[in-house]
């Protein structure tokens, strides 16, 4: 386990991790003072829970004014008798907000039937509200829980550094649009400053960050070495795969193939358990909504999270004492439901993730032989239990750490930006551009599109709808590394030559090697678009066959880092080789992932 270091910055400094998840959020933040080693702490009183303080999470969930305004955040919104307020002045809930910024490649559920935004609410402007309550929180926490509070907070307020975590296989787009809630929510300034210190982190890695710091990678925590981090949550069970690069000075993990995502957490288990509810009594006389609902509240706070044995009977609790149906197995308020009963609603869950961890272990060349198990739905007894046993049977070694709620990530995110971990991911798709390409006259495929052709000034003939490959599928990717794709354009007229405007396309097609974008046009996808003044780039002139002609090569370089993409212009003049700034501009509407 790595040993922690002193902090070695001049300047007091606060690093504040964020997990903003789909149904729950947790925080978790690190005083850094100079010569001292840095502590992790959660944030465990929120504004609307102080009576509950304790709890490292709370509901990501909003209400609203009809205005737009808002009325209630987190344990706020969870008060007793909102739902009273919500009747009276007609208050908008919002939950499971994060759906509508995830990728619409991400499958089941689809945006239409995430619940609705506010009339007039974009996700950005959720997440920003969101971002505050959770800021105000922390603040306020750090002001009461802290020695001298007040004045320990005015000395960092405007030097904290924000880990923001997000799905593995979230992008660019996703990234930027959590930045803009960022700034929005006023966490930090619109400036390249204020950019600086907001952080990304994938929820595999921070979790990953986590284990490793509560030693349970020591013998899985070398050079080679592959591991698996299972993330099990109410709604997704998320898995991300990892090989140690290298290890001193700085660790570098390696994503060794694209993550995945299943339906099939704690609330998968609810959804067959209330299923089973209302088929088994249906004739009886506590078949009604209400009375299932009673028994489902019970059954997800208490009956769901005991359940470890599946040779012995479990119970829900519902109603009084009076509640009484043998015919149902239902004696004194109490539904008796059988070991059997209770693992066929656990059991298609703890099927698919040991699919999905068969299937990484195929697609990995590296022997995985460590599974790290966190997130709530980590805490079941038994999921644990039968998960260790399926995969013991294979060769894999299951490990969990002993916190498992939602604050692994938190926390994790925070060692993250600590321990300063690169990372290197594979790539799941593969991204280019659309080009014109030198005719071919020997090559059959060439000839077939030779009404496709054109002459350039300088009387190369080219074929249109090209594609060059920037990135291939399966490449992996450094933060902090470099693509770049030259260019060399002709023009008659020098003005032509001052701006260049690019798509950049993905491609998610099955082909290893996709040559040309009107070949299954539907797989390619423009992800951003990159603009620069060209204007200082060299111009040499040339004759052609038709007269003058200019001649202009450089190469747009796109650099890759953890917070967001950027681009320049790279060229060479007089043996130098010179850089430009590139602007990146995006559509909202469009998907982008790395």
């Amino acid at each position: 386990m790595p040993s922690p270091q002193a902090y070695s910055r001049p300047v007091r400094k606060l690093v504040l991790g964020i997990d903003v998840g789909t149904t729950y959020s947790s925080m978790a933040y690190a005083l850094l003072d100079p010569g001292e080693v840095p502590k992790i702490h959660g944030v465990t009183r929120f504004l609307g829970q102080e009576n509950a303080a304790g709890d490292s999470k709370i509901p990501s969930i909003l209400c609203y004014r009809q205005d737009g305004s808002v009325h209630s955040v987190g344990a706020e919104a969870a008060l007793p008798g909102l739902d009273l307020d919500a009747e009276d002045q007609d208050l908008v809930l919002v939950e499971r907000f994060k759906l509508h910024l995830r990728p619409e490649r991400f499958g089941d559920p689809r945006r239409q039937d995430v619940p609705p935004l506010p009339r007039g609410k974009t996700v950005i402007d959720v997440f920003s509200d969101f971002l505050r309550y959770l800021f105000r929180c922390t603040g306020q926490y750090i002001r009461e829980t802290h020695a001298n509070g007040e004045s320990l907070w005015t000395s960092i307020e405007d030097r904290i550094e924000f880990v923001l975590s997000h799905p593995n296989g979230w992008g660019r787009l996703q990234q930027g649009k959590m930045r803009q809630a960022a700034i929005m929510a006023g966490l930090v300034p619109d400036t390249a400053a204020g950019h600086a210190r907001v952080h990304l982190v994938t929820e595999g890695e921070a979790s990953l960050m986590f284990c490793i710091q509560s030693g349970l990678t020591e013998e899985a925590m070398r050079v080679g070495k592959t591991v698996m981090v299972i993330e099990a949550d109410r709604a997704t069970v998320k898995f991300s795969t990892y090989a140690f690069a290298s290890i001193f000075p700085i660790s570098v993990l390696k994503e060794i193939t694209p993550a995945e995502c299943i339906l099939q957490g704690s609330t998968t288990i609810n959804i067959r358990a209330r299923q089973f509810l209302e088929e088994r009594l249906a004739s009886s006389a506590y078949g009604n909504d209400k009375d299932i609902n009673s028994m489902m509240i019970y059954f997800d706070n208490k009956t769901r999270p005991a359940f470890d044995d599946d040779k012995k009977p479990s119970y829900i609790k519902f109603g009084s004492m009076s509640c009484n149906d043998p015919k149902f197995s239902i004696r004194r308020g109490q539904l008796m439901l059988s070991g059997a009963e209770m693992k066929s609603f656990f059991q298609p869950s703890l099927d698919a993730i040991v699919d999905v961890v068969q299937k990484q272990r195929r697609e990995v060349a590296e022997s995985l032989e460590t599974v790290f198990l966190v997130g709530g739905f980590a805490a079941s007894p038994w999921l644990h239990t039968a998960l260790k046993s399926a995969l013991n049977a294979h060769g894999v070694t299951l490990c969990r750490p002993d916190s498992l709620t939602s604050k692994v990530v938190a926390n994790g995110a925070v060692y993250f930006y600590l321990e300063q971990f690169a990372s290197a991911r594979i790539m799941n798709m593969t991204y280019g551009t659309n080009v014109a390409v030198d005719y071919d006259l020997n090559d059959p495929e060439h000839y077939r599109r030779r009404d496709d052709s054109f002459v350039r000034p300088s009387g190369r003939v080219m074929l249109r709808h090209g594609f060059s490959i920037m990135l291939k599928k399966g490449t992996s990717m450094r933060d902090n590394e470099e693509i770049s794709h030259p260019y060399n354009i002709e023009a008659r007229n020098l003005r032509n030559l001052d701006s260049i405007i690019v798509d950049v396309l993905c491609y998610r097609g099955r082909s290893a090697q996709p040559k040309w974008v009107d070949v299954e046009p539907e797989y390619y996808t423009p992800i951003c678009t990159v603009s620069a003044d060209t204007s200082r780039v060299s111009k040499v002139a040339r004759n052609g066959p038709d007269g003058l002609y200019y001649l202009q090569e450089f190469k747009i370089v796109l650099l890759c880092n953890s917070t967001e993409l950027q681009a320049q212009i790279g060229w060479v003049d007089g043996g130098v080789e010179h850089r430009g700034p590139a602007k990146i501009f995006y559509d909202d509407d469009l998907e982008i992932s790395q």
